[in-house]
């Protein structure tokens, strides 16, 4: 019981993906509220929950009603909105004993073509998702290191994963599946993501984590692999060349690594993905 007063949880954007599984993984051990943009009864009943659209409402309201001592932040949708939001919950960490775990993305560095990036490698991207997250993670290091956690997640498979519900509708409509021969990445699921972030939170740690799989792979052969899985007719694949080289979308871990039972390789990723 101890850990259930210790920590007093809050997830924004619980009905996601992967908001969802992170608040599976630590309601049991942590007393944890969460955030939904779209109504649902369910959701609604629950009084851990709160109804929370950043584009409309200010998240300043959300933390004074849970008064939170680590924010989980798993928000997706406008990044204005989004932006304001991470501004109200950086001056609220400022002047609570609060800390903020934020879920990044591999795109801070999908400028770069020619190798994985690492923890301290400087941010640069050509897309806009990558420079919103660049932005949000720069104003959250100008926070003292022990209250923020920044972690860069690759592309998020597992059960129910919406690129595997993607997936599974292009297969049915026979539609063409985007793959990229050229691109290198790495992968992880959501259950080894919350995971994670539960020893993150156990072990208190901070600064900027790298949470893919140890492994690399080409996307074409890791989606190929999917789908093999799910049908048994020959599926249409629209290849994708962005570039005529080999070209980088993966995080390795460097300065902040987690134990091998925290570890996971884009096997592993796969069976978790299509059980």
């Amino acid at each position: 019981m101890s850990n259930k007063k210790k920590h007093k949880i809050l997830v924004l954007g619980v009905n996601g993906f992967i908001g969802n599984a992170i608040y599976k993984e630590l309601y049991p051990y942590f007393r944890v509220f969460g955030t939904y943009a779209t109504s649902s009864t369910v959701l609604e009943k629950n009084k851990q929950f709160f109804h929370y659209n950043h584009e409309e409402d200010d998240v300043v309201e959300i933390l004074e009603a849970t008064k939170p001592s680590i924010i989980i932040s798993a928000l997706r949708g406008n990044f204005a909105t989004q932006t304001i939001a991470h501004q109200h919950i950086s001056e609220y960490i400022k002047q609570n004993d609060c800390k903020i775990i934020f879920l990044s993305s591999a795109n801070v560095f999908d400028a770069y073509k020619n190798y994985p990036s690492y923890e301290l490698d400087k941010t640069l991207s050509s897309s806009i998702y990558g420079h919103f997250k660049i932005k949000i993670e720069n104003m959250l290091m100008r926070l003292p290191k022990r209250k923020w956690a920044i972690l860069r997640v690759p592309m998020v498979f597992g059960q129910g994963a919406p690129r595997i519900e993607e997936i599974k509708t292009y297969l049915k409509e026979k539609l063409p599946i985007e793959v990229f021969p050229n691109l290198i990445i790495n992968v992880t699921t959501d259950d080894k993501l919350s995971q994670q972030i539960h020893y993150i939170i156990n072990r208190n740690k901070s600064g900027i984590f790298h949470l893919g799989s140890t492994d690399l792979i080409h996307h074409d052969e890791f989606i190929k692999e999917i789908v093999t899985s799910l049908v048994v007719y020959n599926p249409i694949y629209k290849q994708v060349y962005t570039t005529n080289d080999d070209r980088y979308l993966a995080v390795l871990p460097k300065e902040n690594l987690l134990p091998k039972n925290l570890q996971i390789e884009s096997k592993d990723v796969l069976k978790m993905s299509i059980l």
